[in-house]
């Protein structure tokens, strides 16, 4: 039997190690520092290893191999692509919308080289980002200008500092929401130097408590779009035409934060229908603010529309340049916009699209599934399900789908292992089965999908 000794003297050297083949090619791809550090991380931790056992391989293959796992962990990015399979269109978490093709490739083309980002090809002279994506905006929704920043909170904030600083906003009691990661409305709202007048009760603000909290010190009337929750029962709002006629028969701006900024009528699918800005502008609204990557299917932006005079304003204020869109944005939003004005939003637009799918497209496409899990051995069933849009949009709407389930041990346990794959699959466990939802999985996902599901159930 080896001593000690014998064992740690058996160990290749650090320059042993670094001069070989497969050594050389850890080199090419992660460095030369972080390869040497791996194989050192490794060699140390083998020679704390060989002091309690006697069976370790300590043989220059196998040494490199666990280098090479050390790193792949340490340069595995910490955003990565992840397969959506619970059934919540615009998930938060995953990052919302995922973008079209065409917006895809424009972010690519802007990244790619130069662009006439802030410049008048036709005059020779500096241009406006301003006008890619306010063009198409003002197009759509019919607003007299647009203006697009980094997100809708920033675009709150923005409309307020320039239009209320210092002065009163009246605002429902009922509509001061708390949207995702514990952030309040209000409080970002007050980040703008604004005064919050709250009006009403929780579940019923009348037209009358608008008039009777108007003051020499008010500015405008605010509506936010409860878009994360709703509710029912005793409640009472005040539409947004009336709102109109009270700021503007007192000489007041009227301002509405839809959130999540539907173009489209929703309730062609079934569902509550969403407040559109083509709808508010309509009611007589001066300013509306809403977000890209929810409903509208683009990426983050926040989005500003009104009258040209208004507008005018904010694009002026000082923090419109701190919290403006970059270059990739506006190339996504813009190639996003133009869907619309095409008239091929459904079929472009990743989450309309899935909004718009078939029941029975999705039924044939988990039964097929199934079939193949199936054929090694039957814990493979669909059955029927609710997807929902998520994202903060239309609280408590869901729409028929059909799941396909797994009945196995330890579901929670698959999941997580799910999770930790290359894809990362993220699916649910429902009546302690893990199911997985066809509407949120795109086409060029389908085929990985199933590579990886099946990859992972043969290790069980």
């Amino acid at each position: 039997m080896s001593t000690l000794n014998e064992r740690l003297r058996a160990l290749p050297s650090l320059d042993k190690l670094a001069s070989s083949a497969a050594a050389q090619q850890l080199i090419v791809s992660y460095g030369r520092d972080a390869t040497l550090d791996a194989l050192r991380y490794v060699l140390e931790e083998t020679r704390a290893a060989l002091r309690s056992t006697e069976t370790l391989s300590v043989d220059s293959e196998s040494l490199i191999e666990r280098a090479q796992e050390a790193l792949k962990s340490r340069f595995r990015p910490s955003l990565r692509p992840v397969i959506n399979a619970t059934g919540v269109i615009i998930h938060t978490t995953l990052g919302r919308a995922p973008l079209s093709e065409a917006a895809q490739q424009a972010m690519l083309d802007a990244a790619s080289g130069y662009s006439n980002l802030e410049f008048d090809l036709d005059s020779g002279k500096r241009g406006s980002r301003l006008v890619h994506a306010g063009t198409l905006l003002a197009e759509i929704t019919g607003a007299e200008a647009a203006l697009v920043v980094n997100n809708n909170a920033a675009a709150t904030v923005l409309m307020l500092a320039e239009l209320a600083q210092g002065r009163e906003v009246i605002v429902s009691r009922g509509q001061l929401v708390e949207i995702g990661g514990g952030v309040r409305v209000p409080d970002i709202m007050r980040q703008s130097g604004a005064k919050l007048v709250e009006v009403g009760t929780t579940n019923r603000t009348r037209a009358s408590d608008f008039e009777s909290a108007i003051t020499t010190e008010t500015d405008m009337l605010l509506r936010v779009h409860s878009s994360n929750f709703k509710q029912i029962g005793f409640v009472e709002e005040t539409p947004l035409a009336e709102m109109a006629e009270i700021a503007h028969r007192h000489g007041l701006l009227l301002g509405d934060d839809l959130g999540s900024g539907a173009l489209i009528d929703t309730s062609r699918f079934g569902l509550a229908p969403e407040p559109t800005p083509q709808a508010s502008l309509l009611a007589g609204a001066d300013v509306i603010c809403f977000s890209g990557d929810k409903l509208l299917g683009g990426p983050q932006a926040g989005i500003l529309i009104g009258t040209r005079a208004i507008i005018d304003r904010l694009k002026k204020h000082p923090l419109a340049r701190a919290i403006r869109a970059d270059k990739l944005c506006l190339a996504a939003l813009t190639a996003t916009l133009d869907h619309y004005r095409r008239g091929e939003a459904f079929e472009k637009i990743p989450v309309l699209w899935m909004i718009a799918r078939p029941l029975e497209d999705l039924r044939t496409l988990a039964e097929t599934w199934a079939a193949q899990l199936n054929r090694e051995r039957s814990i493979a069933s669909v059955v029927d399900g609710q997807s929902t849009v998520g994202g903060g949009s239309l609280p408590g709407e869901t729409l028929p789908t059909a799941l396909l389930a797994l009945d196995i041990a330890h579901p929670d346990d698959f999941a997580a292992r799910l999770r930790q794959g290359n894809p990362a699959i993220v699916a649910r466990i429902l009546d302690q089965r893990v199911v997985f939802d066809p509407r949120t999985i795109l086409p060029h996902q389908t085929q990985v999908f199933m590579d990886a599901l099946q990859a992972s159930l043969a290790r069980l």
